[in-house]
């Protein structure tokens, strides 16, 4: 069942001076502050990675919800999500481990059927089962 596949402009800029916190803006007008303490509240960037999932996954249940005929009977969608670290380097996340819910007047089944679709047209959850190019150029 291939999903419609939507565009719109994206991307991000982070900047951060000698002091104070890094801001990150997206090309659509969104502002953060990144927290760089652990006992600071707010995101740091492994958060942000752990948002953008669980965003791209229950925006997606609701699209597969519809795509499925079940959106009348559906009523939310919900997502945890935080990893493991690798024990070897270099830095990074070895394991996602995502628990999603979705609740409504759907059975077992339908709920599983959401899940699996929600997992297939999200592009975040596409782009980290690939090995996407990171391409850096610096000025």
């Amino acid at each position: 069942m291939p999903g419609r596949i939507r565009t719109r402009e994206t991307g991000a800029d982070a900047e951060v001076g000698r002091q104070g916190s890094p801001r990150v803006t997206s090309v659509t007008g969104g502002e953060l502050a990144m927290a760089t303490r652990p006992s600071e509240a707010g995101f740091s960037p492994l958060d942000l990675l752990y948002a953008a999932l669980a965003g791209c996954l229950v925006v997606s249940a609701r699209s597969a919800a519809g795509e499925l005929g079940l959106l009348e009977r559906f009523d939310a969608a919900s997502a945890r999500v935080h990893g493991e670290k690798a024990a070897d380097g270099p830095s990074r996340i070895a394991t996602f481990h995502v628990e999603i819910g979705i609740s409504g007047d759907l059975d077992a089944g339908e709920r599983a059927r959401i899940a699996a679709r929600a997992e297939e047209l999200c592009t975040v959850s596409n782009t980290l089962h690939g090995a996407p190019r990171v391409v850096l150029s610096h000025g």
